[in-house]
């Protein structure tokens, strides 16, 4: 069975949070404050964390932004605040969805679900359908895609699902141009809940990491007024 962890400090969302998880199949634990969850995520076995922003001891951002340095889980952010910079913020420091309080706790597992998915299919925990081993190669930049590695002239970079997946989407299609809303529907899904800007962070988080020169870029160029192309 898989285990969710939450870092939630409101014990009656926190425990609201297990009930449904159980119900939907899932175990889970509970962490009241940054330190003891972050602590929990990097040492236990987790299919996803539902991480609160405001919590005590360290708060969901920099708890976000330490564990991706060592983990591409997915994280769902969940804070009160409603402003567009707090989205962007944890977008950008590697969570893979953003949800704001009061939320729908179905609407909370139909999201879990779905990232444990996508996850799954990026890593090849989803039954190794794809089987072979097969390397995306361009110039410095590698691409594992049984592993979900990414090597860049022999250095990994760590990257999040949707990092990666966004990364895979446009190798594979070098040299073609695709607007933020065709990148949107593609990667995050014509039902997902946000808008372009979360591409536009992403794609700024591949470059920062697949991009010795910002001023000269090598993989990902801006093509202004429709979109954005990979360098094949």
């Amino acid at each position: 069975m898989m285990k969710i962890l939450v870092i939630e400090d409101d014990k009656s969302i926190a425990e609201l949070e297990r009930d449904y998880l159980e119900i939907n199949g899932y175990e889970c634990d509970l962490a009241a404050d940054g330190i003891r969850g972050l602590e929990m995520a990097l040492t236990g076995d987790y299919a996803l964390i539902i991480l609160d922003i405001m919590i005590p001891g360290m708060d969901g951002f920099e708890l976000c932004a330490r564990f991706r340095e060592q983990s591409d889980t997915p994280v769902i952010l969940l804070s009160a605040k409603k402003e567009d910079i707090d989205k962007v913020r944890g977008l950008g420091l590697g969570a893979d969805d953003y949800m704001t309080k009061p939320f729908s706790p179905n609407e909370l597992m139909a999201r879990v679900k779905s990232h444990i998915g996508r996850y799954e299919r990026l890593t090849g925990k989803d039954g190794g359908k794809n089987g072979g081993n097969r390397l995306l190669k361009i110039r410095e930049l590698e691409i594992d895609k049984d592993s979900r590695r990414v090597f860049l002239g022999g250095e990994e970079k760590i990257m999040p699902a949707k990092e990666y997946d966004l990364l895979l989407f446009l190798a594979e299609n070098a040299n073609r141009v695709f607007s933020k809303e065709h990148i949107f529907d593609r990667i995050w899904g014509m039902d997902a809940i946000g808008d372009v800007s979360t591409v536009t962070v992403h794609i700024r988080r591949l470059r920062e990491k697949i991009e010795k020169d910002m001023d000269n870029l090598q993989y990902i160029e801006t093509v202004w007024g429709v979109g954005y192309r990979f360098k094949g």
